[in-house]
């Protein structure tokens, strides 16, 4: 039995906010049980379970009908645990792996069966470090050949390091939690500005989650929410949103869920505008297909 403390909130409420069908989570993780999916060894990082039985009932208490469930690094390159919950939804739950970046062709193709779409690479201090630039530049024509996406999650201070090279990628290239910015540094930040002009690029594509990691104030975030629907008023085509449960490593007392689905309010306040956020743009980036 694991007993190291939950990153998620037992107690979440219910979003004042009515979801369109065919909401999609672009971004969650699961964690254990680890009496079935062990955590890597080498991880630094070993949190309380978070498995797919609780993630569903979230989505089913939230409205959200697909997911992309994250493969993450407490799991090291074992992605069984992403793989086994979406089993349990076919086609509507697809993930995003960790692995090498001399990942094989025979790899990629049995993950794709699997129901995987992409790779993510993570450019932080607290995690194991990313691909280098020419293991970037020589995975993403394979990437694109399988029609994967290469999932990116780095510090603000390294947005303007990566841009060039992700600005010439040939496959899809999605950046997580709209760069780690600090919404107390305003809008006019380097990082943001930064940002910002890599979203001109037409395969590059803006998770606008982590408003509540990027404020510095109580819930609703209303410092952060902002710089979300900015990216999405410039980007309406090609920006995406994900709740991030079970929330590691974060600073505080986990999230209530409930809540960061009523930021969407702020974040895409029209019909429209939200459904192409929760629905067609998952649909085209993933290849979810038509809403059931």
């Amino acid at each position: 039995m694991n007993d190291a403390p939950i990153t998620w909130n037992p107690d979440r409420s219910a979003p004042t906010l009515a979801l369109p069908k065919g909401a999609t989570d672009c971004h969650v993780h699961v964690f254990g049980p680890t009496s079935r999916f062990p955590y890597a060894p080498e991880s630094g990082f070993k949190p309380g379970d978070a498995p797919k039985e609780e993630l569903f009932a979230l989505h089913d208490m939230l409205g959200i009908d697909r997911c992309v469930i994250v493969q993450s690094g407490c799991h090291g390159h074992d992605n069984s645990v992403v793989a086994d919950a979406m089993a349990a939804r076919p086609g509507r739950y697809l993930g995003i792996a960790l692995a090498s970046p001399e990942i094989s062709e025979a790899q990629i193709t049995e993950l794709h069966v699997q129901g995987f779409r992409g790779v993510r690479f993570n450019y932080m201090s607290h995690l194991a470090p990313g691909a280098t630039h020419d293991q970037l530049r020589a995975l993403a024509p394979r990437l694109a050949r399988h029609g994967w996406q290469l999932l990116i999650h780095m510090e603000a201070k390294l947005i303007a390091e990566l841009a060039p090279v992700l600005a010439d990628l040939p496959c899809p290239v999605v950046i997580d939690h709209m760069g780690r910015i600090d919404a107390s540094l305003g809008m006019d930040q380097a990082p943001f500005q930064d940002l910002i002009r890599l979203g001109e690029k037409a395969h590059i594509w803006l998770k606008v989650s982590g408003s509540e990691r990027c404020s510095v104030e109580e819930p609703p975030y209303a410092d952060a929410t902002p710089f979300a629907a900015k990216l999405v008023a410039l980007y309406p085509e090609r920006t995406i949103w994900g709740t991030d449960w079970p929330h590691p490593n974060f600073r505080a007392a986990p999230p209530d869920d409930g809540v960061l689905v009523d930021t969407l309010k702020v974040i895409a306040p029209t019909e429209d505008a939200l459904k192409r956020l929760l629905v067609d743009n998952p649909a085209r980036l993933y290849d979810f297909g038509d809403v059931a």
